[in-house]
């Protein structure tokens, strides 16, 4: 059996309601878990995928995860199908997600802002969220960035905002 999850990908910014998507079977049916955690809480939930002849089937679900207790603002989506001999996660995909939730209190979305010569994050915060002190929400929501002194024209930069 094998699980490809396409939605979300890598470091993508999601909300509360996180919708995970993919192909998974190798089997005439089977059920699949997923999970949603970021070491301190977690959201389960499962579903099943296949064509019912061993063959590949989509699979779309929607995780809830407005009522977790997430601290950290990166969280991991896996998903697996259980062993029915002992229990045991098999083929267990994981794709690490931001939580917008976690920069930005209320998320909804985020913008794209392409940076043009002599801005700074401080800056871009201003303009968007009114104080060049948040700009760390920046940093949070652009892994890439690993020095926020160093942003170059052209890069896009990710702003989360609340509607």
């Amino acid at each position: 059996m094998s699980i490809r999850i396409q939605q979300p990908e890598p470091y993508d910014i999601v909300g509360n309601n996180i919708q995970i998507a993919g192909v998974a079977g190798g089997a005439f049916e089977a059920s699949y878990n997923y999970r949603v955690t970021e070491g301190h809480d977690e959201v389960t939930g499962h579903f099943m995928a296949g064509d019912g002849v061993g063959g590949h089937g989509q699979f779309q679900v929607m995780a809830d995860v407005s009522g977790a207790a997430f601290t950290h603002v990166v969280a991991y989506v896996e998903v697996f199908h259980t062993s029915p001999k002992d229990g045991e996660e098999l083929d267990r995909v994981v794709v690490p997600v931001i939580l917008g939730e976690r920069i930005v209190p209320g998320y909804t979305s985020y913008l794209e802002h392409v940076v043009r010569g002599g801005e700074t994050l401080w800056g871009i915060a201003r303009q968007h969220y009114g104080n060049g002190n948040l700009y760390q929400r920046l940093v949070t929501a652009n892994p890439s960035i690993t020095n926020p002194n160093q942003i170059s024209v052209g890069d896009v930069i990710r702003v989360p905002r609340a509607d």
